[in-house]
């Protein structure tokens, strides 16, 4: 598996402020979230998993869109980054209540 390549600190600073932009305005969807967020801190798929006591599988299966985490591994890859699981407007204005 070839290494990633290390992130500056400005490189880092700049993901994770792109991560929050996109998750302040719904733009981010939880599979790329995962990737995103695994790469702001310049890991490989088997260090992130190992960092956030997940399995590699799990993680590709996440990165994938294929995975169906549970609340507590939702918390366990986001509070790190000062996230929290919630809901957020759907950026559609049509409601069906």
């Amino acid at each position: 598996m070839p290494a990633v390549k290390p992130l500056t600190k400005i490189e880092k600073r700049t993901r994770r402020e792109e991560i929050f932009r996109k998750a302040a305005s719904g733009e981010l969807d939880f599979p790329n979230a995962v990737r995103d967020l695994r790469q702001s801190l310049g890991m490989t798929q088997a260090v992130f998993a190992e960092r956030f006591g997940l399995t590699r599988v799990q993680v590709i299966a996440l990165e994938g869109g294929k995975a169906n985490p549970t609340l507590e591994t939702l918390e366990k890859i986001g509070r790190p980054f000062g996230l929290q699981v919630g809901f957020v407007p759907i950026q559609s204005s049509n409601t069906n209540i």
